[in-house]
C-alpha cells in the first residue's frame, strides 16, 4: 500500500480521520527504515505499511493505525519514543511503546525471552486493547511472509508460538478472520503434509457434491422467504485446521469426517435467529446434542449465535449458524467491534466488564508467576478454551474451559473460595472436588476457614488460574516453614556460642552471604542452601573450625511443640517450631516411645527416624540437618503404622491364628505381603496400626507364644 491507499481505507470508514498525520507517519516509516531490507529483499517499510493495511480492515481509529506504521521504529531505527509523542502525542507513543520488544532481553534464552516479551504486552493491553490489536496485525503480515525466512528451524519456532500465543489470543478476543488465517499457515509449517492431504480431500468432494454450496444457500434463501425472514446466507467448507482438529479429538480418518460444511444465515433481529433455527429445525432432521445457545449465553469473548448440525438436502450433515449483523461483525472482529462501538456510541460499558475479564485473571496469574515459564504455560492454559457453562448458587454464570473441575469453578469464582474449598455440590448433590462439570451444572462450593489448598489438585486443575494460585499459595507456605526451621536452627547455634545481639549477626551474614534480608537468609537455611557451618564462619570467623559442635544433636531443646503434619494429623513430638512439615519414616517406621532423631530434607521439611535407623549414617556427614526430637506421651491418641517380619508354619488355620491374636489385641493390619513360602513356611512382611512400643511389643510376646508362630520381629527396611 502507499500513502493514498492507506488514508482512503481510514476515510472510508473514518471521514474525519487526521490524514496529515498519517501521511507524516508514513513519511517517517520509510525515513527511519531507509535502507533497510527485510529476508525476502523487500524493503523493510513495506512491513509497516502492510501492518496498517490490516489495522484499517478492523476499521480502528487514525492513532492505531499511525502506531502501527511507526510500531518498529524504536527497536529497529534511532526514532525514539520521546520524538514519537513529540511529532504524533502520548497516544500514539504509548501505543507504539505496549507493541514494542524488550531489547534488553534479546539475549536471553527462548522460552524466556518468549515469556517476557508476552509479559509486557499483556501489561500494555490491559490498559488499551488496541496494542494487542496493533500486535495481532504485526505477527499476521509476518506470517503471511514467513516463507522468505530461509531457515526451517526458525520458521517451526514462530509457528509454534503464535499457534500457542497469538492464534488463541486472536480468538480470546473474538477475531476470526485472524485466528483463522493464523492457525491455517502454522498448519501449512509444521504439519505439511496433513494439510495437503485435507485439501485434495476438500477438493475431490467439490468436485462430488457439484454445486452443492449454491444449491443449499438457494434453498435456505427460499424457505426463510417464504416464511416472511430476510436472511443473507453465505456457505463453505470448514478450513483444513478446523478439520484436522476435528480428526483428532474424534479419532477419526478424514473419509469419516462428514460436518465439513458450514452456513452462516444473517438476519435482521434477535427474534428472527430463533425463528429461524425453528424453520430449519422443522424441515431438516437436527442431529441430537448439537444445538448450542451462544445468544443466551455469549462466549467470554463476546461471541453470540446458534449453533445447528442437521442433515441437509442430500443427506449430508451440515453446521448452521444463525445470527444477526451486528453478531456477525462481532464474530469476525471480536474486540476491534466492541471497540469501535465504543468509540462510536461512547459507551464504555461495550467493552468492559466480562469483556475484559479474562485479561484481569491473566494479570492475576502475572503477579503469582514465580518465573516466566510458569507464567507463560499457565496463561496458555488460560487462554485455550472449550467452554462449558456454570452458575453458582444465586444464578450468576461462570465460564470455563471444557473439562474443568470444581476446584477450577472455586477459583473462578474468588481466590479465597478456592483455597478454603473443602468440598462441592453439582446440582444439588455432595461431589468430590475433582470432579467435572458439564454445561447447565450449578455449582455450590462448600468453604472452611482451616482448609488450605493441597498441590495433590494441581494434577486435575486445568485452568490457568488455578494452578497458578495453588502453586503461589503452596510455594508461600513451604517459604514460611522454612524460615521457621532457619529460624530454629540459627537460634541454637547462637546459643551454643553465647552470641547474644541475634540481629547484628543476621545482618552481618546477610551482607557476606548476599542476602536481600533476614527472611532470606533464614529460608536459606531452612531448605538446606547453607548450612549452620557455613553461617557460622561469617558470625564468627575466629571460630570456623567447630563444626562438630555445631550438631543440632549437642543443643539444648530450649523449645516445645506439637507439629502439624502433612496429613493434618496431629504428632505427639517436642522440639519442632509450630508450623513444621513433617513425615515418619517409611524405613524405620518410628512409634510413641522409640528413640527418635529428626532430619531436614530440602523440599520435604523433617523426616522422623528412629535413632537406630541404618539410614541416618547415610546423614551423619552433616549433623546440622539433625534435630533430637522426643514423643509427648501425654498426647497418644493416634494410631502408627508398624511392620512386622513374622515366620509362620505352613499348616491349615495358621493364618487364621495370626490375624485373631492380633485382632484381640487391638492391632489393625492394614497391609500383608508373603515374601517367601516353602513347603513348611511362610514368610510375611505384615504392617498394622498400634499406639506406641509397648502395644506393639505385647502383640509380639502374644504372637511368639503360638506353636504355629516360629519368629516375628519388628521389621525395619
Amino acid at each position: 500500500m502507499n500513502h493514498e491507499d492507506i488514508v482512503r481505507a481510514v476515510k472510508s470508514y473514518d471521514p474525519n480521520c487526521n490524514e496529515a498525520q498519517i501521511n507524516k507517519a508514513i513519511d517517517f516509516a520509510i525515513s527511519y527504515h531507509g535502507a533497510q531490507t527485510r529476508e525476502s529483499g523487500e524493503p523493510y517499510y513495506y512491513h509497516p505499511l502492510e501492518v496498517a493495511e490490516i489495522i484499517t480492515e478492523m476499521h480502528l481509529d487514525s492513532d492505531s493505525v499511525i502506531a502501527g506504521i511507526l510500531h518498529d521504529t524504536i527497536e529497529d531505527t534511532d526514532l525514539t519514543l520521546g520524538e514519537i509523542e513529540q511529532h504524533f502525542g502520548s497516544t500514539v507513543s504509548k501505543l507504539v511503546d505496549g507493541v514494542t520488544k524488550l531489547s534488553k532481553i534479546e539475549f536471553m534464552p527462548d522460552n524466556v525471552r518468549q515469556a517476557e516479551n508476552f509479559r509486557k504486552l499483556l501489561l500494555a493491553m490491559s490498559d488499551d486493547i488496541r496494542i494487542l490489536l496493533i500486535k495481532l496485525a504485526d505477527r499476521l503480515h509476518n506470517m503471511r511472509t514467513i516463507d522468505s525466512i530461509k531457515s526451517l528451524e526458525k520458521r517451526t519456532r514462530i509457528a509454534v508460538e503464535t499457534m500457542e500465543i497469538y492464534a488463541p489470543l486472536a480468538e480470546r478476543i473474538g477475531i476470526q478472520q485472524i485466528k483463522v488465517e493464523l492457525q491455517d499457515i502454522c498448519f501449512r509449517i509444521l504439519q505439511p503434509e496433513a494439510r495437503e492431504s485435507i485439501l485434495n480431500r476438500l477438493h475431490k468432494i467439490s468436485a462430488d457434491e457439484g454445486n452443492l454450496v449454491d444449491n443449499v444457500i438457494a434453498e435456505f434463501t427460499n424457505t426463510l422467504k417464504s416464511a416472511g425472514i430476510k436472511a443473507i446466507v453465505h456457505g463453505r467448507h470448514k478450513t483444513p485446521y478446523s478439520i484436522w482438529m476435528k480428526m483428532q479429538q474424534k479419532n477419526i480418518g478424514l473419509e469419516q469426517l462428514s460436518d465439513i460444511v458450514a452456513f452462516r444465515i444473517i438476519v435482521d433481529t434477535i427474534p428472527h435467529c430463533y425463528q429461524t433455527l425453528g424453520i430449519i429445525h422443522t424441515k431438516y432432521q437436527m442431529v441430537p446434542d448439537s444445538f448450542q445457545d451462544f445468544i443466551s449465553t455469549p462466549k467470554n469473548n463476546g461471541y453470540k449465535s446458534l449453533h445447528t448440525v442437521i442433515i441437509g438436502p442430500l443427506q449430508q450433515k451440515i453446521e448452521v449458524q444463525i445470527r444477526t449483523d451486528d453478531m456477525h461483525d462481532i464474530a469476525e472482529l471480536g474486540v476491534a467491534a466492541h471497540w469501535r462501538y465504543k468509540q462510536q456510541y461512547h459507551d464504555h460499558d461495550v467493552a468492559d466488564g466480562t469483556q475484559y475479564r479474562w485479561i484481569r485473571e491473566l494479570l492475576a496469574i502475572l503477579e503469582q508467576a514465580g518465573d516466566p515459564e510458569d507464567f507463560l504455560q499457565n496463561t496458555k492454559l488460560a487462554m485455550y478454551y472449550d467452554q462449558v457453562f456454570c452458575f453458582t448458587p444465586k444464578g450468576n454464570l461462570i465460564a470455563l474451559p471444557k473439562g474443568a473441575t470444581c476446584v477450577d469453578f472455586a477459583y473462578a469464582v474468588h481466590s479465597d473460595v478456592g483455597h478454603h474449598c473443602v468440598g462441592a455440590k453439582i446440582n444439588g448433590c455432595i461431589v468430590p472436588l475433582r470432579s467435572t462439570l458439564e454445561n447447565g451444572d450449578q455449582v455450590e462450593i462448600i468453604v472452611s476457614k482451616n482448609k488450605t489448598p493441597s498441590p495433590s489438585w494441581q494434577k486435575f486443575v486445568i485452568t490457568g488460574k488455578a494452578h497458578s494460585e495453588i502453586k503461589r499459595f503452596t510455594r508461600n507456605q513451604q517459604k514460611e516453614q522454612y524460615i521457621k526451621l532457619g529460624k530454629a536452627i540459627v537460634d541454637r547455634a547462637l546459643s551454643f556460642l553465647n552470641i547474644v545481639d541475634e540481629a547484628s549477626a543476621l545482618d552481618k551474614a546477610c551482607t557476606s552471604l548476599k542476602k536481600q534480608g533476614v527472611d532470606d537468609l533464614l529460608y536459606a537455611i531452612g531448605d538446606g542452601s547453607i548450612s549452620s557451618e557455613e553461617l557460622m564462619k561469617y558470625i564468627t570467623p575466629k571460630q570456623s573450625k567447630i563444626s562438630s559442635t555445631l550438631s543440632l544433636l549437642k543443643f539444648n531443646k530450649s523449645k516445645k511443640s506439637t507439629n502439624q503434619a502433612l496429613q493434618d494429623t496431629a504428632l505427639p513430638i517436642q522440639g519442632l517450631i509450630e508450623g513444621m512439615a513433617i513425615h515418619l519414616a517409611n524405613c524405620c517406621n518410628p512409634l510413641l516411645g522409640d528413640k527418635i532423631v529428626g532430619v531436614v530434607h530440602t523440599g520435604n521439611g523433617v523426616t522422623v527416624h528412629t535413632a537406630d535407623c541404618s539410614m541416618l549414617s547415610n546423614i551423619n556427614a552433616i549433623p546440622e540437618r539433625l534435630i533430637p526430637l522426643t514423643w509427648d506421651s501425654d498426647k497418644s491418641n493416634i494410631p502408627f503404622i508398624c511392620r512386622l517380619k513374622i515366620t509362620i508354619l505352613n499348616e491349615l488355620g495358621s493364618m487364621a491364628i495370626l490375624c485373631s491374636e492380633i485382632a484381640k489385641k487391638q492391632g489393625n493390619i492394614i497391609n500383608f505381603k508373603i515374601t517367601n513360602r516353602t513347603v513348611n513356611f511362610f514368610e510375611i512382611i505384615l504392617d498394622m496400626e498400634v499406639q506406641d512400643v509397648q502395644h506393639i511389643e505385647d502383640i509380639i510376646n502374644v504372637l511368639q507364644s503360638k506353636s504355629v508362630i516360629s519368629q516375628v520381629e519388628r521389621h525395619k527396611s
